[in-house]
């Protein structure tokens, strides 16, 4: 597989081509954003640990029936990836209230949330990825009715997956969010699942595993990282 022209680069990877039209090389870069780009530092080793903690994830949640667009990696900072056509949705699921949650609605963190909450979230950096509905979706033509369903159903049994897997390492999995795409007419789950992306907290002390440990000035971000993957029986190579 050569890996040819830059195609993208978004907060922390940069995406290129491939001689094969409907693959694509994701570059885990050492790029660490927060507050939509207002807070930026490279963190050392970052790269390589999501790379490989996403493929780790990817993995599992294959064989668990979820389609993604993982198809392997390349080193220790590149995965070769189906090329899909992102669906503009963010599709966020929240087991535990905390982050913008507790903002927007005034509650307090920690209630856990039963059942989950699923919300949707329009991709746009320069609007804030304002929160939409379904309605909405469909109306401007970002997503079908049925493509949505299918989101909503994945990124449930995303849920179920994942809360059980980081439980085996005393995990809490807060909440998450999710892309997903179309390939060849199927929705697929793409981008990535990382700590970058998700909550999570140890199931004792409630300790930040997470990127809020980057967004609160903790420190600590990316051994916090390859925590979590070593509790999950991750190795990582740099």
């Amino acid at each position: 597989m050569e890996k040819r022209k830059e195609l993208y680069a978004g907060k922390a990877k940069s995406v290129y081509t491939t001689d094969d039209a409907d693959r694509l090389v994701l570059w885990f870069r050492n790029d660490t954003s927060a507050f939509d780009g207002e807070k930026l530092e490279q963190l050392d080793r970052k790269g390589a640990v999501n790379n490989q903690f996403n493929a780790a994830i990817m993995e599992k949640l294959a064989a668990a029936g979820i389609p993604t667009h993982f198809e392997k990696l390349l080193s220790p900072q590149e995965s070769l990836v189906k090329r899909l056509e992102m669906i503009p949705v963010e599709c966020v699921v929240r087991n535990i209230s905390a982050g913008s949650l507790c903002r927007r609605i005034g509650v307090e963190e920690g209630l856990d949330l039963n059942p989950p909450t699923f919300e949707l979230f329009l991709k746009n950096d320069p609007l804030h990825d304002p929160m939409i509905n379904e309605s909405l979706a469909v109306s401007f033509g970002w997503a079908t009715e049925a493509q949505l369903a299918t989101m909503k159903e994945l990124s449930l049994k995303v849920n179920t997956v994942l809360k059980e897997l980081f439980l085996t390492g005393n995990m809490l999995l807060v909440d998450y969010k999710l892309e997903f795409g179309l390939f060849n007419g199927e929705v697929v789950l793409g981008d990535e699942f990382s700590p970058d992306g998700c909550r999570l907290w140890d199931k004792d002390t409630r300790e930040k595993l997470d990127k809020d440990r980057f967004r609160q000035g903790l420190g600590g971000v990316v051994e916090a990282y390859e925590e979590v993957g070593h509790r999950l029986g991750m190795t990582f190579d740099y």
